[in-house]
Formats: structure tokens, sequence, C-alpha cells
């Protein structure tokens, strides 16, 4: 059959259980000839499935998964011949989950047919390994960089045991990591670390952009004891982790190997990080011997899946916030100088100008842009310090959800008066693959200034609205964050079919804006949750439930005389895809409260892990128009 109803058709069962034991560092040919062998179905297998998540349009990631397979099986045959390790794959690179699924199927946790729901939606395969959720995963992963310290303290509850834990070159560059090797080192911890070094990230090659960097020496200055091998070479890598085992302490064994090493449309390339295209799979696997049929059958047949809905009250037409966010900063960077651009601004990436908007204002002023690593708390900072001079402004950009990890840098800049704009994309949970450690949904962590400090958050819900936004406040004194998602969003209309945001608007920080008045009470709302928002109170008001629609760009100032408006109308409903417990939803009844105005109030977010896919993840947080009717209807009432 064909598509996800296949029997997977590389057959699992052929993988052969081999012990390895670490005072014989040199394999026997057998023990070579096995381990070639389970390695190349292992990674026949990962390039088969891993596409499925090109074919149905929620991407993935093979490279990284498939360079680290050698390390996988090498750790696999420990396990089988002895219970000093804990047999656990840790892997602080949580986008090589297709690892930790593949290992599930060959434990027999899931059948190897499942895997070909890679990253579906509600398959309990998402993008990111998450503890409890997938049959046979065994921890969550968090996001890049985050395992290391974990592994020290699973490393010290279980001090009879080795404790290995998968790492790379784009994983070390976190700070997390440094701190991880000193503990490491001054306890004598009897970890591992099995380190893919391929020279790849999302947005480059380390090697290039940022220059000096050497896991190997950066490791060895720690204290750890170090072995780098050629990481395709398998006699050189089972010696060298033979080595590490049987040395008293922590120690790494640091692979160098090309990306996707084989795979010849996406070997060494940035490509590789990403998922394989569905061409490449197929030609990489008939090369390999497999009949074309086997994997055309089945990515062939897998097509993108979409929850249909026609949205009224905004366009078909739509936009990516994200990118218009570094193309809107062009706008204003284009009214300088090269001169005194540079000497004015400077922006800096952390891996994901390609993801964030960053990479249309390195292409068109690379006089003020900074490539730079996995790195935010230190590059939140670096944009800071630029901005430390009063007339020099920094700007800063990553996902939302990394704004966890900068908190306490943005409180050290707020204190030195630091002009920073920050811009924080995939905010939300709206088309997030990745799922639950990816939520970008505490944004209101940023707001973590007293009260006499002015520190604003923006989420415009528009393309139009984002570029009004940058070009009102991008040089305003201070930090400002901007919100964007990782999906499109449509354009929103006023009642006559125009672009609210479209000609003569001006946007004002702190103003919220009346998209419709209404006397049987008030939604509020903001960025991609406003044209859902606005779908809902038009049917509603279509039916005669006159409600009205208040956006909220400014989403920690209160504008006194809306919400004195909308307190005083029957109900108050705040829809925001942000953190229930966190977000605006969770402050905006005090706001009332402390006015003495007691609306009916209801407010509806996030309040649940993700389901994965993309379109499926807002309905599944109950946020699409229906649900958001549904609480219209019942505080109407």
């Amino acid at each position: 059959m064909p598509g996800t109803e296949s029997a997977f058709p590389i057959d699992l069962k052929k993988y052969r259980k081999l012990t390895l034991d670490p005072s014989k560092p040199q394999l026997t040919a057998e023990q070579k000839s096995t381990l070639l062998h389970n390695i190349q179905l292992l990674r026949d297998a990962l390039v088969l499935f891993t596409a499925t998540g090109a074919a149905r349009g929620v991407s993935g990631h093979t490279g990284g998964a498939y360079d680290t397979i050698p390390e996988v099986c090498i750790l696999l045959s420990l396990f089988e011949a002895s219970e000093k390790y804990l047999p656990i794959v840790f892997d602080e690179a949580g986008h090589r989950v297709a690892t930790q699924y593949l290992l599930a199927a060959l434990d027999g946790h899931i059948p190897p047919e499942h895997l070909l729901h890679y990253r579906e939606a509600n398959s309990k395969l998402p993008g990111h390994p998450e503890l409890g959720l997938t049959p046979g995963v065994k921890f969550s992963s968090g996001r890049l960089g985050h395992m290391w310290p974990m592994v020290n303290g699973v490393a010290m509850a279980n001090k009879g045991k080795v404790v290995f834990c998968l790492g790379s070159d784009g994983s070390q560059q976190e700070g997390n990591d440094a701190e991880a090797a000193r503990l490491a080192v001054a306890q004598n911890l009897n970890v591992k670390l099995l380190i893919d070094d391929n020279d790849v990230t999302i947005a480059g090659h380390p090697s290039q952009y940022l220059k000096g960097y050497d896991v190997s020496k950066t490791l060895e200055g720690h204290g750890l004891k170090v072995y780098t091998v050629q990481g395709e070479d398998i006699d050189a890598l089972w010696a060298a982790i033979a080595a590490v085992v049987t040395y008293d302490g922590p120690a790494a064994v640091v692979a160098k190997r090309l990306m996707a090493p084989g795979v010849a449309d996406i070997e060494g390339s940035t490509h590789g990080h990403d998922v394989i295209p569905v061409k490449a799979a197929v030609k990489y696997l008939t090369a390999r011997g497999y009949p074309t049929s086997v994997s055309e059958d089945i990515l062939n047949n897998i097509k993108p899946a979409s929850v249909p809905y026609l949205y009224i009250g905004s366009t078909k037409e739509v936009g990516a916030n994200r990118v218009v966010f570094g193309e809107a900063v062009n706008l204003v960077l284009d009214k300088l100088s090269k001169e005194e651009a540079a000497e004015k601004v400077m922006v800096i990436d952390s891996d994901l100008e390609g993801s964030t908007g960053l990479k249309v204002i390195h292409q068109k002023h690379p006089e003020v842009f900074v490539p730079s690593g996995i790195m935010e708390r230190g590059n939140f900072s670096t944009a800071a310090g630029f901005g430390f001079d009063a007339n020099k402004f920094g700007v800063f950009s990553t996902f939302s959800a990394f704004l966890e990890m900068v908190i306490s840098e943005v409180t050290m800049a707020r204190l030195n008066n630091c002009n920073v704009l920050s811009h924080f994309s995939h905010s939300g949970v709206d088309e997030m693959a990745d799922n639950t450690c990816h939520f970008g949904v505490n944004s209101f962590f940023a707001d973590n200034g007293l009260s006499d400090v002015q520190s604003w958050l923006y989420f415009p819900a528009d393309p139009l609205q984002m570029v009004a936004v940058i070009q009102r406040v991008f040089f305003e004194r201070g930090l400002r964050f901007v919100f964007s998602t990782r999906s499109k969003v449509p354009y929103i209309l006023k009642e006559d079919g125009t672009k609210f945001f479209g000609d003569g608007y001006k946007f004002v920080p702190g103003k919220d804006e009346t998209i419709v008045d209404g006397k049987a009470g008030y939604v509020v709302s903001f960025g991609e949750m406003l044209y859902r928002s606005w779908d809902a109170v038009l049917r509603c008001r279509q039916e005669g439930l006159d409600v009205g629609l208040i956006n909220k760009p400014t989403l920690n100032l209160v504008d006194e005389q809306t919400l004195r408006k909308i307190g005083s109308s029957p109900f108050v409903l705040v829809v925001e895809s942000l953190n229930q417990k966190t977000g605006l939803g969770s402050k905006m009844g005090t706001w009332l409260i402390e006015r003495q105005l007691t609306p009916k109030y209801g407010y509806m977010g996030t309040t649940k892990e993700g389901c994965g896919g993309l379109s499926e993840q807002i309905p599944h947080q109950n946020l699409d128009p229906q649900s958001i009717i549904m609480k219209i209807k019942q505080l109407s009432n």
C-alpha cells in the first residue's frame, strides 16, 4: 500500500546484536563487518523515514542523526555487553530526535511502520524527544546544548555506571556546556561525550563564522581527556570510544566528519542539517540498491496536511512577519550612509539568520552584521554592550523559546541603560513541529523590569504593522522587544475591505487599537491570534451578537482609555497563544480590578503540551475561531 499505510520496507530485524569489550580496542574482522552492516542498515532507515517529514511539509532533520549512527551502534554493543553502562543514549542535540525514534523501534516500543509518521501531528513523534509522550523515548532533550549539565547529575545519581551523551559542534557552543565541563572535571564524573564535529549548523560553518572555535581544544582546556578521530573510520572510532570508557573520569571523543557522509545531495552542506528532500532520499536509496518504487511509493504518496478554514476579516495573501522584521530594519538602514549605519547600528546573529529575518540584513547591510554562534546569552549582552553608548543601537534576534535563557542578561542590560532591539521569532505555538520545548509562550518574562523603567513588548498582527512598528521604535532608547511567529499571517482588513494597517496608519507605542466597537463585550488579542479573533468576532456579529475587538500590539503597557472602555462593557475576553499562566490574560484581569472595573472576564492561551505537526497546534490548544466563538457565547450569556 502507498504512503504511510506501507509496510516499513527496510527490515530492522536484520540488525545484528553485537557485544564489544573496551579492553580490546581493536575490532576483529567479524566485529567490523557487523558494525558496518548495522550502521548502513540504520542510516538507510533513517534517510527513508526522515524524508517523510519533507514529503508532508513539516521539515525535520536528517544529517545530524545520520552522522552519529556509528557512535550509536557502538554504544548499543557496549550496552549489550555489560551492565556497567547506563543504557540511555542521551543527546544534547534535540533535533536529532530521529535517533531516539529509531532506537524505540529497534527495542520494540513502536512498530517500524510508525516511523513513517515522523513529525506528523498527533503521531507522538514530534521534532524533539519528549519523555512520557513517545513509547521508548527515555528523556526530553529540551533545546540545543541543554543536556550535558543534566547528564552530570545523572552520573552523580548512578556512580557505578558509565554515562554517555552525544554532542555536536553546534551544541558545544552553548554556555551550559562550559559550566558542565568544569563540574564534570572537578567532580571526576564518569561522563563520556561523543561529539559529532561536522562543521555545519543552521546558518553555516562554524569554522567560517566562529573562527578560533575548536571543540577538542576547548574540552582539553576544561580538563577533559579528549580523543579526536575521523568519525567514518570505524576502527579509529571504536579505539577512541574504548579509550574514553576505560579512562577514569570525564572524557570525550570528537568525531570529525562531513555532514551526512555519503548522501550525495546534502553531504557537507548546511542543507544536511535540515530534512533531506524527497528526491535526494529517493536518489540515495536507489543508489543503495533499493528498488525506486520502494521509496517513491511511500514518499510520493505523503502530502502536506492542512486544517481547511476560510477566514473572514483578513486577506488570502499572507506574509512572514519573522522575515518582514529584517526587511523593515533594512528600510531604516537604507536612510543612513554605510559609514553612519556601521557606526550607529550592530546586528548580531545566533546561527538563525535565515529563520529570524536577519539574513536580508546580512545581504543588504553587511556593514552592520555580525555572524555569531549558538550563544544567545553572550550575543544578547554583546548587542547590549554596543548599545551602552546612548547613540548606538544593538539588534539581537533568536527564537522566542530562547528568551527564557537571556533573562539575567536582559536585567543587566536594563540596569546599564543599554539600547537593544530584540526580535524573538517563532512565538506562540502556531506551526511549531519542534513541539513543546520550542514553544515561545513566556514572552512576558522579558517584562522583568521595575515599574519605573520603560521597556515595551510589541507583537505586530501582520506584515504592514511589523513595518510600522520597526519604523517607529528602532531608534527608541532602552530595551525593546518585538515578537513574530513561525507561521505566516494574513493582512487584517477593515469592515470595508481595505487593509487596516495600510495607507495612513501610524503605530503609536502603548496605544490599543479598536478594530471594531461592540456593545455586548470585547475580545482583546494581538499577533497571529488577531486574525483568528477577528474571524470569530465577525461571525458572532453576523449572528447578531455585537462583539467588539481590540488589537493590543504593545503587550505590557496599559492604555487607560481603552481599558476603561472595555472594562465598562459586559465582558472582556483575552485571546492569545502565549502561556495562559504568564501571558497578557494573566495580567489584564488585575489591571481591570485595580480600576474597579468588573466585567465578566475570560482568557484563552496555551495550556498544554503540543501535538506536533503545523496548523494542528492552534486547534489542539482550543484557540481556533470556533473555540473563540464558544468562549464569547459563554461570557455573553
